[in-house]
């Protein structure tokens, strides 16, 4: 870096949910002087001063492209990952391992300083039987039953010997909750619920019940929230994991108050069912594995994050989840 320029920040996935806000808070960020976004589609409108530029890092010829946009980078922020299809495995292995690898090879390759990486509490193995929240060094096995665990549980095991082999490099890897955000919610809905079934319809004039499944509880933050401790962690000398949850934990009891809606006990078999009915038949894009792996998420103890990154989320978890239905009533999409 030339002194008084400020910091190069590359952001891969930087169209995404955790993307756009990670940009517009570098741009807000006087040591910040440059933020190059890489995404397989560049935005359809740009916004801010941020540079931008198409990689697809599921393709075996990325590697110079890559190596181009982050040779001169203070800072790579990996945040790019693929949720579907969900019926092809091997797609989204391509983009979130491969490409993962791809990243990480770019970033040692050029020396890159610092990388902070996106991984999520999906990397998690199940949480203990009493519920208790899980620090940092809890196993991150995953859950083997579903795509997106599975490979969050890799990517982790790829850094460790990252980290290893490179120990001039910075690496920071962030575990956030489910990040919700209005302007990210339709896009959301169509990955996990599908077009089918519009997301006008959380309303609690048309959807008067919620079901109460045994061992539904998780975590969640609004992205805003998220992108700041993405912009700690560039900014501070600090490595390791860090878990990023808001209060309270989400629960039936918080659902129904939050969609104004009766909680209505429902066998999670009968759930699952249902489910997995309407994945094979493509009318669901969600798995339902994943619905396995949501029901043994650990809950997150946040305590590192708020003392070493000094984070705190300013919104709790029920501000996010409505955030994400002010989205979908209204249709809303970034």
């Amino acid at each position: 870096m030339v002194p008084g320029e400020g910091l190069r920040v590359v952001v891969t996935g930087a169209t995404g949910n955790a993307g756009t806000s990670l940009v517009r808070a570098l741009e807000r960020e006087p040591r910040v002087g440059s933020v190059l976004g890489l995404s397989r589609r560049p935005p359809r409108r740009a916004f801010g001063a941020a540079e931008w530029a198409a990689v697809d890092l599921a393709r075996e010829d990325v590697g110079p492209r890559l190596a181009q946009y982050v040779a001169e980078a203070d800072a790579v922020v990996h945040l790019a990952w693929r949720f579907g299809p969900t019926h092809d495995p091997v797609a989204t292995w391509r983009t979130n391992v491969l490409g993962s690898v791809r990243v990480f090879e770019a970033v040692g390759a050029a020396h890159v300083p610092v990388l902070v990486y996106a991984s999520s509490v999906g990397a998690y193995s199940p949480g203990p039987g009493g519920g208790a929240p899980v620090s940092e060094s809890w196993p991150t096995h995953g859950w083997p039953g579903a795509a997106y665990t599975r490979e969050k549980a890799y990517v982790e095991r790829v850094l460790d010997g990252f980290e290893r082999d490179r120990p001039q490099t910075r690496v920071v890897r962030l575990r956030p909750g489910f990040q919700f955000k209005e302007e990210a919610a339709g896009a959301q809905w169509r990955v996990f619920a599908g077009r089918l079934l519009p997301g006008g319809l959380l309303r609690p004039e048309l959807l008067p019940l919620v079901p109460e499944l045994s061992g539904l509880r998780f975590q969640a933050l609004h992205t805003d929230d998220a992108a700041d401790a993405y912009r700690r962690a560039l900014l501070r000398d600090v490595r390791g994991a860090f878990n990023l949850a808001a209060e309270p934990v989400v629960d039936t009891a918080v659902l129904a108050e939050v969609l104004d809606a009766r909680p209505v006990r429902v066998p999670n078999a009968a759930v699952r069912g249902a489910l997995a009915a309407a994945w094979r038949l493509r009318v669901a894009p969600s798995s339902p594995g994943l619905f396995d792996a949501v029901l043994r998420l650990p809950l997150l103890a946040t305590g590192r994050a708020r003392r070493e990154l000094g984070w705190a989320p300013a919104r709790t978890s029920v501000e996010a989840l409505e955030a994400l239905l002010r989205g979908l009533r209204s249709g809303a999409g970034d």
